[in-house]
């Protein structure tokens, strides 16, 4: 059995207005898995995503990644994870190998190997060199992975990975981040609202509710348990039993 890449223990997050977020998460991610979360929004799918990538404190609770405290070993989490959120953008002035020299520049390692990693991920031909204010959102979203992948993470925390794109860019971005994540042994944590995304991505899922974990497994494993045909019914069957 793989070692645990991700430890989730006792998660709680608590906004100053009251809201619990997330509601005593516990959870184990395993070297090399690619998981995912699910839930309907406001669940604490975002907010523990956010956690995981030191960008919010825990109220309670405890995340190490590799061993690394997320809050006490800050620094050292965040040269073991990249993170794309949702809205994420690039510079538009820049061109596609541009911006893949510059975000290269900000980690260890051969620069010319880390950029070409970048580009045959992003996988643009000729438009690598076109300005990105002239690329389609899909374009935007390739460079993106690419810039978020050729670093070899230890953990790829991807929220939202293929919002709003069409049927051939989205295709691809899954295809490639299974491709790469697979190909370097790496973990990737995915928080998406495609739940045909994550059954086609991802080795466990965790489905959220009102902050807490409410199921748990392989997706075959939670088809079973919910009698369901996919992930969209044990989604609904879990949430309307919850």
């Amino acid at each position: 059995m793989p070692h645990p890449s991700v430890l989730i223990s006792d998660l709680v997050k608590v906004y100053s207005g009251g809201q619990r977020a997330v509601d005593g998460i516990d959870l184990s991610i395993a070297e090399g898995e690619i998981f995912g979360l699910i839930g309907p929004n406001g669940a604490g799918k975002s907010t523990t995503i956010r956690m995981l990538a030191t960008l919010l404190k825990p109220t309670e609770g405890r995340i190490t990644i590799f061993g690394n405290d997320v809050v006490k070993d800050e620094i050292a989490v965040r040269g073991q994870i990249s993170y794309l959120p949702e809205d994420a953008g690039a510079y538009e002035n820049l061109k596609g190998r541009e911006y893949l020299k510059f975000m290269a520049a900000f980690y260890e390692g051969e620069q010319g190997a880390i950029v070409s990693r970048g580009i045959d991920i992003a996988d643009l031909k000729e438009r690598i060199d076109s300005q990105i204010k002239e690329y389609s959102k899909g374009m935007k979203r390739r460079l993106l992975i690419a810039r978020t992948l050729m670093t070899t993470p230890k953990v790829a925390i991807m929220d939202e990975p293929t919002a709003g794109l069409d049927v051939m860019h989205g295709h691809y971005v899954r295809a490639k981040i299974k491709e790469v994540v697979k190909a370097t042994g790496g973990t990737a944590i995915i928080s998406s609202h495609n739940l045909l995304e994550v059954e086609f991505l991802c080795d466990r899922v965790a489905l959220i509710n009102k902050g807490k974990i409410i199921a748990l497994g392989t997706p075959p494993e939670l088809k079973a348990r919910y009698s369901a045909n996919n992930l969209e019914e044990v989604f609904l069957g879990a949430v309307g039993s919850a």
